[in-house]
């Protein structure tokens, strides 16, 4: 058996969850990742038949029945991850009907995944419905977006045009925009279902006065995803109160997107 905290996944978790930390996104026990591995992965390192307990899910999604995630633990700190990985995270299997996960490793002091676990299952397996590669659902709250979402109108097409025109790489990073959900309760059924829904047009979903939730098919293009939106929040927030004498025109996005070869969403441009 290999030995599990020299895999290469699991050091660039261990490493992201560290970053995320010390960019500030992730405060205390704020945000939250989980990631899909393939069972091969798992089998080099675990023994897949054994279990060390049944956690409950808190919604069924049959999709991913039979799915491995390392996700990260609830009531856990990103700071001390890099400490005690196998009390900070851990690996879960879904059972069927996806109601419940067995898990495979880690929360060895008898924790358990987070309590948004319910909305990382919805959205994977809504994510996965349009983009097959997909593997990276990524949870935390930048300061400026979070400011942003207290001054800005919450439309989606205004906010995603002013996030575009923030940073010229801002539409080449995420030419489908971002979508936006109203302040809710956190770690309900219905925000992650909700979440999940949005998560279908877009790789990126502001939760208001809350957060931001990314996916992509590797830590680092959910990280890179993340990182850009709050550098353009935190030019917007600079500048929220000045007379704007400049900006990027459509006519620069437009030949932005097609120097790059991408399609913006549909209507964002005039």
């Amino acid at each position: 058996m290999k030995d599990i905290l020299q895999e290469t996944w699991m050091i660039e978790m261990i490493r992201t969850l560290t970053n995320m930390y010390n960019h500030g996104w992730d405060e205390r026990n704020g945000g939250n990742v989980s990631m899909l591995l393939d069972e091969g992965q798992v089998a080099d390192c675990l023994d897949t038949g054994k279990v060390i307990r049944i956690i409950p899910t808190g919604f069924p999604v049959p999709a991913l029945a039979g799915r491995y995630f390392l996700v990260t633990g609830t009531g856990k700190y990103f700071k001390n991850v890099q400490y005690a990985p196998e009390v900070n995270l851990g690996i879960v299997r879904i059972t069927a009907p996806g109601d419940e996960a067995e898990l495979l490793w880690g929360f060895s002091d008898g924790g358990q995944f987070t309590s948004e676990f319910a909305a990382h299952m919805m959205s994977h397996a809504a994510r996965l419905e349009v983009n097959p590669d997909n593997r990276i659902y990524m949870h935390c709250h930048p300061t400026n977006l979070l400011a942003m979402t207290y001054v800005h109108e919450l439309d989606e097409r205004a906010f995603t045009r002013t996030l575009w025109q923030m940073c010229t790489e801002c539409i080449v990073v995420y030419p489908d925009g971002v979508n936006i959900l109203p302040c809710m309760v956190c770690g309900t059924n219905q925000l992650g279902l909700d979440t999940a829904e949005k998560m279908k047009t877009a790789r990126l979903v502001i939760w208001s006065q809350h957060g931001l939730s990314g996916m992509g098919n590797t830590l680092d293009e959910a990280f890179g995803l993340i990182e850009t939106v709050e550098k353009a929040a935190e030019v917007y927030m600079k500048i929220a109160g000045l007379p704007r004498v400049n900006t990027i025109s459509d006519e620069i996005l437009r030949g932005l997107a097609e120097r790059f070869g991408l399609t913006p969403k549909e209507g964002y441009l005039s």
